[in-house]
């Protein structure tokens, strides 16, 4: 039975996760577009369950966000998340159209930024995901720039992802993350991490080696009364990653096949996570369970810590 946050507004909790926030237990949300955009079913659901399973183990509340059919879910029940890993057709929102879908009735699968709103909007401090979005290569003459970056400066949730997805302008946006005020936090390393490897080249420009380490410096955020997000990067672990030199060449070839085939716009990381699949063998898929597993075991400890910070 789904307990409803606010009726008016058509958002309603899954009832495990109506009993934590009654008991003031840790909670992580999960975005949903890895479950409707990120592979096919069933695989999508064994990885959903798998990563839920793991936040349980570490001590906190999955709460995987979607919009079904116009209601916004904080949590989903075993048969909604089912029924969603099956969903053909569903909406990728962001912040333009997360509304759009709940106002028209709609099914759609949360990205980052529609997640943070969400989780915001709900209560939630911390979110697992895989990689976020950023600058796209080429920026300067498309001006494709995903609305993270924008969500990460104005909304104050803790993003624990591998870094940037590798098939973007990594340098410009960790620039623009600076600009917009964003903590950068790598965990466990000062390199800045590059999504399917450990490495990006680049120094991050903060590091931190514990969950309760990264909850102390958001409570002091929170004491000095500075909003926004936090971007924590946590590098996929050494025996799961692809060496950054050998991806390089992988992205190269997706970003020469997405020119060719003139891909634009949105359809632009969807192509370019299909082609490096079909490339990589399927290597790229495995890499990219791991990490999101790796995320989602960090963000319960780090939900965990908060709750005691």
């Amino acid at each position: 039975m789904n307990t409803n946050i606010n009726p008016a507004a058509n958002v309603v909790f899954s009832q495990e996760v109506a009993d934590a926030k009654a008991r003031g237990a840790a909670i992580v949300a999960l975005e949903s577009t890895i479950i409707t955009h990120g592979m096919p079913y069933p695989g999508n659901l064994e990885m959903a369950k798998s990563v839920e399973a793991i936040i349980r183990e570490a001590g906190a509340v999955p709460a995987t966000i979607a919009v079904i059919d116009g209601t916004l879910h904080i949590g989903l029940e075993a048969e909604q998340l089912e029924t969603l890993a099956q969903t053909k057709g569903a909406m990728k929102l962001s912040r333009a159209d997360f509304a759009f879908a709940i106002a028209e009735r709609r099914t759609g699968a949360t990205t980052v930024a529609a997640t943070m709103i969400a989780a915001a909007r709900a209560g939630i401090a911390v979110f697992a995901t895989g990689g976020i979005g950023g600058v796209h290569r080429g920026a300067e003459q498309s001006f494709d720039i995903s609305a993270d970056l924008e969500e990460l400066s104005r909304t104050s949730v803790i993003v624990v992802s591998a870094g940037a997805k590798a098939i973007l302008d990594v340098p410009k946006t960790l620039e623009v993350l600076e600009t917009k005020g964003v903590p950068v936090v790598t965990y466990g390393q000062e390199e800045f991490p590059a999504f399917w490897s450990r490495a990006s080249g680049l120094k991050s420009p903060l590091s931190l080696d514990s969950a309760a380490a990264i909850a102390n410096f958001q409570k002091t955020r929170t004491e000095f009364g500075i909003h926004g997000g936090m971007l924590i990067a946590n590098p996929v672990p050494e025996t799961d990653e692809i060496p950054r030199d050998e991806m390089e060449i992988y992205i190269g070839r997706a970003l020469a096949d997405a020119e060719s085939d003139e891909i634009q716009g949105k359809a632009v990381t969807p192509y370019l996570l299909d082609a490096i699949f079909r490339i990589t063998e399927g290597r790229s898929l495995k890499t990219n369970i791991a990490l999101v597993e790796n995320n989602a075991r960090l963000a319960a400890e780090i939900a965990v810590a908060l709750t005691v910070a």
